[in-house]
């Protein structure tokens, strides 16, 4: 592959010179400096954080936004920090009293009205004795001593039920921050309403002198504990509708007063004060997250903050490369316990960045997995009892710390082998090697076959597809049946056209086997066979153009592993390709342009050269709309 990128002789200077480890690389005490690839992000939340402004983050997993959330929460200043406390009240006893007070005065406050209630106790407990023992020695002296212990037992009891309890009246602090370096980040994500909007605790004794004060059974939720803080709702649509309507009248309103969730429990007969509750709301979330949202919760984010598309991929040049330098030593010192990363092993882990990024010149930026790629690298180089991190250690932590969908297409391969679900060698009419991508990082050899059979419909025939077939992939079998009309010639009206993707128990979508679909149907129109040791992927214009797709390199990687001998890849991929080194020497790639080429490098036999006559006296492709639908078995 000559236009592969690799990082080698000169390009490796650029910083390959500047350290050893990763041991001598600084890294930024600010998480926010620590971002890397999210320049536009990082803009905005500096904003965010000094104009106190709401941020939805939407997009992949892995990108930073939980990061972003916890260095907007370093942003906030310090001073503004409160305590929140909870007091009884004396004029209605389900509705306690709030208070705020600053951050670590509480703690004060609270420990003052301990010791007060402690001494009152101690006074108290002491009167008590005295005229206990008063009245026992008296009793002993008149001879009644047997009644004297009994009106000492009855007098402890009646003190015990009709004085008021000291402690009832110590306040409880719900959200402190005591001795805090920066502004609260809370994690509510999977959160339920309890822990995000507060509760109030059942109590089983609710008479009788035995029950708790209502004040005292308050507990903060985390809209509370995120007050002057940073709350980071993930997957903001997955709380309940009304959880959603309750964080909106939070953000509006600035102060939310806990009650009990539960209708069924005594806490439900309590609600406290306003609680303040001045956050800045962070939510994220994947592109569906939209979706299922609260449009009013939304638009409250979007009137009084920012909407932020988390980019997956930069540019791969030489300051991006320094900064997943500056990544790969940030991972290690992060986990603390594996050991630095010498030039070769950065150089893989940059490798593995392009390969995973999916597009030429890139490098990805979902840099949580890359973070676990490091890690299990750092965890084999630490079990082999060595100071340093190499290239070894990466290239071995790609086979170990390999994704369940790449262990799961391993053994699809496995099983398709053994029966022989796809071939690999001769020739046959009407069946082609496909690709597909499993899980986003893994390869699949697709079997595709095809048969024409006599139209059993009057009046037009149809194109039956099976194999779990979904909306795109439909399309794409559509788009492909003006191709092969204008390929081949043949009136396809007249027949039913079957065509079935072998093992796809997990469904298909995507329009990524458009050419082997067109592939197979014109072998089984024209009774040409198709070469078994090719294997192909590539999306189909209805004018025959093959057109880009994703995950070619897992594709390419997943045919050299299943013993292919050539794979057709569209010609506007050829750059995307980073394969490993094993796989190179394995297999041939062929950049290919349009159908006609795909044919060429893929039919086999005498009759091969009748349809290539034909196909060269095509100038053009035009659209022919009077074909058959697409009819899903």
């Amino acid at each position: 592959m000559d236009n592969e990128i690799t990082i080698s002789g000169d390009e490796r200077g650029l910083y390959g010179d500047t350290f050893d480890t990763t041991d001598s690389i600084d890294v930024p005490k600010l998480l926010i400096d620590q971002i890397i690839g999210q320049e536009h992000a990082v803009e905005v939340v500096k904003k965010a954080a000094s104009q106190r402004r709401h941020v939805m983050m939407i997009g992949s997993p892995g990108t930073g936004k939980s990061l972003l959330a916890k260095a907007m929460a370093e942003l906030l200043p310090k001073e503004e920090l409160q305590d929140i406390l909870a007091y009884p009240n004396p004029e209605d006893n389900n509705n306690p009293k709030i208070r705020l007070v600053p951050a670590g005065k509480g703690r004060e406050i609270v420990m003052a009205h301990k010791m007060e209630a402690q001494k009152k106790v101690q006074s108290r407990n002491m009167l008590m004795m005295i005229l206990v023992f008063g009245i026992v020695i008296y009793s002993f002296y008149v001879g009644q001593l047997l009644w004297g212990i009994i009106a000492a037992i009855l007098i402890l009891l009646l003190t015990r039920q009709l004085l008021p309890k000291d402690d009832m009246m110590i306040p409880k602090m719900i959200v402190s921050n005591y001795q805090k370096e920066h502004a609260s980040f809370m994690d509510a994500t999977g959160t339920h309403a309890g822990a995000l909007l507060g509760d109030v605790r059942h109590d089983p004794f609710q008479s009788g002198g035995l029950e708790t004060p209502a004040h005292d059974r308050v507990e903060s939720g985390d809209i509370h504990k995120a007050h002057k803080g940073v709350l980071f709702i993930d997957e903001i649509n997955t709380l309940s509708i009304e959880s959603q309507q309750s964080l909106l009248t939070a953000l509006q309103e600035k102060e939310y007063p806990i009650t009990g969730q539960s209708e069924r429990s005594s806490g439900a007969l309590v609600k406290t004060e306003p609680v303040p509750c001045d956050f800045i709301m962070v939510a994220a979330g994947n592109l569906d997250a939209m979706e299922k949202m609260h449009p009013a919760l939304r638009s409250r984010i979007k009137g009084y903050g920012y909407e932020l598309f988390m980019r997956e991929s930069m540019e791969d040049n030489p300051e991006n490369r320094k900064n997943l330098v500056r990544f790969v030593a940030q991972e290690v010192m992060r986990d603390g316990r594996i050991p630095p990363f010498d030039k070769s092993a950065v150089d893989e882990v940059i490798r593995e960045a392009q390969r995973r990024a999916g597009r030429k010149g890139h490098l990805t930026l979902k840099l949580r997995d890359l973070g676990g790629l490091v890690r299990v690298a750092g965890d084999i180089a630490h079990a082999e009892d060595v100071t340093v991190v190499t290239a070894r250690h990466v290239l071995a932590a790609k086979k170990m710390a390999r994704s369940i969908e790449q262990q799961l297409a391993d053994s699809y391969l496995e099983r398709k082998k053994d029966y022989q679900l796809f071939q690999k060698k001769g020739g046959a009419i009407g069946r082609v090697n496909g690709l597909a991508v499993l899980g986003g990082d893994s390869g699949i050899v697709l079997p595709i076959i095809a048969e024409v059979t006599p139209s059993q419909s009057s009046s037009e025939g149809r194109v039956i597809a099976t194999g779990m077939l979904k909306d795109i992939a439909k399309e794409a079998v559509q788009n492909v049946s003006a191709v092969i009309k204008n390929i081949t010639g043949k009136n396809v009206t007249n027949h039913d056209i079957h065509i079935q993707f072998i093992g796809t128990y997990e469904g298909v979508e995507g329009d990524s086997a458009s050419i082997s679909i067109a592939t197979a149907v014109i072998s089984a129109l024209e009774g040409i066979p198709i070469d078994q040791s090719v294997a192909m992927t590539g999306s189909l214009s209805v004018r025959g153009d093959v057109l880009p797709i994703g995950g070619v390199t897992y594709k390419i990687e997943a045919a050299a592993q299943a013993g292919i001998k050539k794979v057709i890849i569209p010609k506007s991929n050829e750059d995307d390709v980073l394969i490993e080194e094993a796989y190179k020497d394995k297999i041939e790639i062929v950049p290919v342009t349009n159908i006609i080429e795909v044919i060429e490098h893929s039919l086999i036999g005498p009759e091969k050269n009748r349809i290539m006559e034909k196909l060269q006296n095509i100038t053009s492709f035009r659209l022919n709309l009077d074909m058959p639908d697409v009819v899903p078995a």
